[in-house]
């Protein structure tokens, strides 16, 4: 049996007339950046994730970049982050001339550590604190950050909060009263996202989304996509071409109809990983910890006690795909050696490197794939 990690032929199959319907306008109308259907999609997600204002992008890393700059993150400031994610987070960070600041992240989340943010923090020096700008919670896989003590955190010190929530649209935190759940990109004093085509809302290439409750800072955001451009032709800061194109955005207004029912299904389908886990006795494998109400499983990713790597050769042996998310900590790449970090600094980013594996979690995915996905896995562990 062939179960892909992701399959978006199956869903696009579903959409297929809608996604048509929507470009033929795009190609009839001959207006492919910003324009009526960028507005429109700007309107939606604000409203989708809670927030005041949302300015479309050219992508879910131009999205972290031009927050930076709008919030005047530059040379010589330093930009606290966690090591255990995508390039781009602190890829951004070292474009503007910063220095990211790693912090370890939480065993059971993969999100970063309160705790050590307040550490990192206070075992620096006078003057490196002073030169702290901002912190980038990472929302990684589908599911919040710990906030509240991150932007209380923030507050004390006067710090910009960066949300990157590429791999999280919709996730939720909070799990008291119905109602007082907040939404990724609510929360931080800007929101990130990605639709980068395996996101849950995926475009059909590259694009992002900022979201703010500042008027100002969404004023400025939208200036500095168009390089500054405040008036035509008169520019008076050095912006960027952070643009979105419409027929993204076009795209990704059909999709946002079915993201709901969609993070249902993957939400429905971790519950069935759940259950045959749990009535295969497979103690080798620790499951995601659901810390938060609404994790909205970007990925479903496993943490394996021995051998990941001979797992991740069995099942694609077998026709099933997996991918392990992140295989090298950013504090241990080549190009971030100038920081200073070494081996063994962050313990949990690098024991996750080692043990976690990303199995198939995708909407369209049939009980009868993840039965399959269960009963291979048990196989390996039971025949170690």
């Amino acid at each position: 049996m062939e179960v892909p990690l992701l399959d978006l032929k199956e869903q696009y199959a579903n959409i297929r007339e809608e996604v048509l319907t929507a470009t033929e306008e795009m190609f009839d109308s001959q207006r492919f950046i910003l324009g009526p259907k960028v507005e429109e999609l700007e309107e939606r997600i604000a409203r989708y994730c809670q927030c005041g204002y949302a300015v479309g992008v050219s992508s879910g890393t131009d999205a972290l970049l031009i927050s930076l700059m709008t919030a005047g993150v530059a040379h010589g400031d330093l930009v606290m982050t966690t090591p255990y994610t995508f390039f781009a987070t602190a890829g951004a960070v070292a474009r503007v001339g910063a220095r990211p600041v790693f912090v370890d992240i939480d065993k059971g989340t993969y999100n970063m550590n309160p705790d050590e943010l307040d550490l990192v923090f206070s075992q620096m020096d006078e003057k490196s604190r002073s030169r702290v700008k901002a912190i980038i919670p990472v929302h990684l896989f589908g599911q919040c950050v710990d906030m509240d003590p991150v932007m209380t955190f923030a507050e004390v010190n006067g710090l910009v909060v960066i949300e990157d929530a590429a791999q999280a649209i919709g996730a939720e935190y909070g799990s008291g009263n119905e109602g007082s759940q907040k939404r990724t990109g609510s929360m931080g004093h800007y929101g990130c996202f990605s639709f980068y085509p395996t996101k849950n809302l995926g475009a059909f290439g590259e694009a992002g989304m900022v979201t703010t409750n500042d008027k100002a800072v969404y004023k400025n955001l939208k200036t500095m996509r168009n390089h500054g451009d405040v008036a035509r032709y008169d520019h008076r800061f050095v912006g960027g071409n952070f643009r979105m194109a419409a027929l993204q955005a076009a795209v990704l207004l059909v999709k946002l109809n079915y993201l709901d029912e969609w993070i249902k299904k993957r939400r429905e389908n971790a519950n069935l990983y759940r259950k045959l886990f749990q009535e295969a006795e497979l103690v080798d494998v620790s499951l995601p910890l659901e810390k938060e109400k609404r994790h909205i499983y970007n990925q479903f990713v496993i943490n394996v006690k021995e051998q990941r790597d001979e797992l991740k050769r069995y099942l694609n042996a077998r026709g099933i795909g997996s991918e392990v998310f992140y295989p090298v900590p950013l504090h241990m790449q080549e190009c971030f050696e100038y920081l200073g970090y070494k081996k063994e600094d962050f313990p949990v980013s690098e024991e996750a490197s080692k043990r976690t594996l990303a199995l198939p979690i995708y909407p369209e995915l049939r009980p009868e794939q993840i039965h399959y996905v269960v009963d291979m896995i048990g196989k390996f562990l039971r025949q170690r």
